[in-house]
């Protein structure tokens, strides 16, 4: 899933509140690393793109990776041949794991775990990348939240390249106050930021949003993520690019990573990094 989306926003400062700064933001990178262990115990469904053209995906976890099997179309179900077309390609996806080497299973996670570093890493840049100034409170659906605004900490050196997207960006995020769980983040480019490793230059109006819910045990998830971003790729060619993610339906996973399923998900009621920015393949 998408958590390097929802790293970018958060650091420490010293303004005043009914709790300081610093302790409203390590609380919440405390409750996020939580999350970010569970994740990869819980099955999904994801929705990609708006009502009307959309597809959404049962995302399962099989012996390490994610697999994602096409359940609907404009949130129409798939015929009964399209199902069981989806199931046989998912049974035969489990079954070429399951006969998988040692180093082939190694090679094949290897992506997703390198994600999931990345997102780590990130996590732990956030107290050193901005700067945080309490806004108030407010109220978000059922949540009571602390707002908080972010801006880039000057003098801050990224210690890669994922990290430079950081230096350009600000935000707002509001926290939950009970849980200190984020329960939404809005993040945007403030200036161009040059990524030396993907030749790129990140431009004004590239935005994002992220929305978490609750799941269950004191878990949160992202319910909702939207991004528009714009990028000049090799400094001479602009590349535009939007994103409209829903996930609901989380479930806990069997502990195996894989149970064939043939059930359609209900009707619908994901750190944002520099790859995913530039579009880079």
């Amino acid at each position: 899933m998408a958590w390097s989306l929802c790293l970018i926003v958060l650091a420490a400062s010293m303004h005043s509140s009914p709790l300081d700064v610093r302790t409203i933001i390590e609380r919440s990178l405390e409750a996020n690393k939580r999350d970010w262990s569970a994740a990869p115990l819980y099955s999904y469904c994801e929705r990609d793109g708006p009502v009307g053209d959309s597809k959404t995906y049962e995302v399962t976890m099989i012996l390490g990776s994610p697999y994602r099997r096409l359940v609907a179309i404009n949130g129409e179900p798939l015929s009964a041949v399209e199902q069981s077309q989806e199931q046989r390609q998912i049974n035969e996806a489990a079954k070429r794991r399951s006969a998988e080497t040692p180093a082939e299973r190694e090679a094949r996670t290897a992506e997703y775990q390198r994600e999931r570093k990345r997102d780590h890493i990130l996590m732990n840049e956030l107290t050193r990348a901005f700067d945080f100034r309490y806004e108030g409170q407010s109220r978000i659906d059922s949540h009571d939240v602390y707002v908080l605004k972010a801006t880039p900490r000057s003098g801050y050196r990224p210690p890669n390249t994922e990290a430079e997207v950081l230096t350009g960006m600000g935000g707002t995020l509001w926290i939950d106050r009970n849980t200190f769980q984020w329960v939404k983040v809005e993040a945007h480019v403030l200036h161009p930021v040059f990524i030396a490793g993907f030749l790129a230059r990140v431009e004004p109006g590239t935005r994002f949003e992220l929305e978490k819910a609750p799941v269950e045990g004191g878990v949160w998830l992202p319910s909702h993520f939207a991004m528009r971003s714009r990028a000049k790729i090799l400094f001479l060619f602009n590349r535009r690019s939007q994103e409209n993610d829903t996930f609901f339906d989380y479930r806990k996973a069997p502990s195996q990573g894989f149970a064939p399923q043939t059930r359609v998900p209900r009707r619908h009621a994901v750190i944002f990094s520099a790859r995913s920015v530039t579009n880079s393949p």
